[in-house]
């Protein structure tokens, strides 16, 4: 039977120098997305509030391509994850993703999240996580009305104050993607994030890919204020900076990062790079079509493009390298990678852990 994708003996070799020592042998990935191309919007989009690059990666990711994925990448590793549906356009089917992800999880013994509509009263909201035996939600910008400016967009407009006061009083997850072009470094989504700890201190808030921190230039005087913080995680998924992770781990500790992957875009072969503080993601040339129209996208071809391993490899590399530039031990890493998220998923009501 043919592999969903191939590894290459540069995968392994990759692996095997830099992440196979430094991993624990039982992972958790703390950001994934399941679905199905079934419940893709297949009209053209009006509102366009997210980058597309993501979709040249994969139509879609069942189930059963996301256990893959982690056996191809991770032999001998043992990984559990927490799994959403992917729900970026307004025509896309919501409830069809949802029941599939609940499915999914029941029967592979997984946790999730529901994808969240901002429109679902206090009432519907708390019913539907309820009864899909979800341990909180995944909420994110294109749900926002589409009459918002995409740079106006607020954190309240896709994650309304009302669910948030469902989510605080069960303790649950809210995985939440910053919104707006400065990303981490606006200053509204900074007070806004300060303001949900306090209002909402119950919530396990998970911002992100470190808050879409991509290159340096994003970060800000971010971690300045998010010192301060108490509660609030961070997780690292879709995200390849090192000077990101290594001004969180100096900020908030290693006991509030979690590893996530962000899978299936995590397969993409590719190395990111920053250019005027926009990150460009260099793949081989023709791989993922014509992305000459992409400005985060860019191509290399010949040795240049041999060279090029998994976005995954990529991500957890970077990591590594900030957590030896910060003194992290063993153990440290082993918290990110695992037991933070352990943590998290059991104050939820995750039970299924071993």
């Amino acid at each position: 039977m043919e592999s969903l994708f191939e590894v290459k003996a540069i995968d392994r070799e990759f692996y095997q120098q830099h992440l196979e020592s430094f991993l624990p042998n039982t992972l958790i990935d703390i950001h994934t997305h399941v679905w199905l191309d079934q419940f893709k919007s297949k009209q053209k989009e009006e509102c366009i509030r997210s980058v597309t690059w993501p979709r040249r990666v994969a139509l879609d990711n069942s189930i059963e391509d996301l256990m893959e994925t982690y056996a191809l990448m991770f032999p001998g590793k043992k990984v559990t994850p927490l799994i959403f549906g992917s729900t970026s356009a307004l025509g896309d089917d919501i409830n069809g993703g949802n029941e599939y992800v609940s499915e999914c999880a029941g029967k592979n013994r997984t946790p999730s999240l529901i994808f969240a509509d901002p429109k679902w009263s206090e009432l519907e909201f708390e019913e539907r996580i309820r009864s899909g035996h979800f341990l909180g939600a995944k909420v994110y910008l294109t749900l926002s009305d589409p009459r918002i400016p995409e740079n106006d967009i607020q954190i309240f407009d896709f994650l309304p104050p009302h669910q948030l006061k469902v989510l605080d009083a069960y303790g649950w997850i809210v995985m939440l993607h910053l919104p707006r072009h400065a990303r981490l470094r606006d200053p509204l989504n900074l007070a806004q994030l300060v303001d949900i700890e306090k209002r909402y201190p119950n919530v396990k808030v998970i911002v992100a890919h470190v808050g879409r921190a991509y290159c340096p230039e994003d970060i800000g005087n971010a971690f300045e204020v998010l010192q301060e913080t108490r509660k609030l995680w961070f997780d690292i998924s879709a995200n390849t900076c090192a000077e990101t992770f290594k001004r969180a781990i100096r900020a908030v500790g290693p006991e509030r990062i979690l590893f996530g992957s962000d899978l299936p875009i995590a397969r993409m072969r590719m190395r990111r790079i920053c250019e005027a503080g926009v990150y460009v993601n260099l793949v081989p040339k023709g791989l993922y079509g014509d992305v000459s129209g992409d400005a985060h996208m860019g191509v290399v071809e010949g040795k240049d493009a041999e060279d090029l391993t998994f976005f995954m490899y990529e991500e957890i590399d970077a990591f590594r390298r900030a957590a030896i530039e910060t003194g992290l031990g063993k153990d440290d890493v082993e918290a990110v990678f695992y037991r933070n998220a352990a943590e998290v998923l059991g104050a939820a009501g995750f039970r299924d852990l071993s």
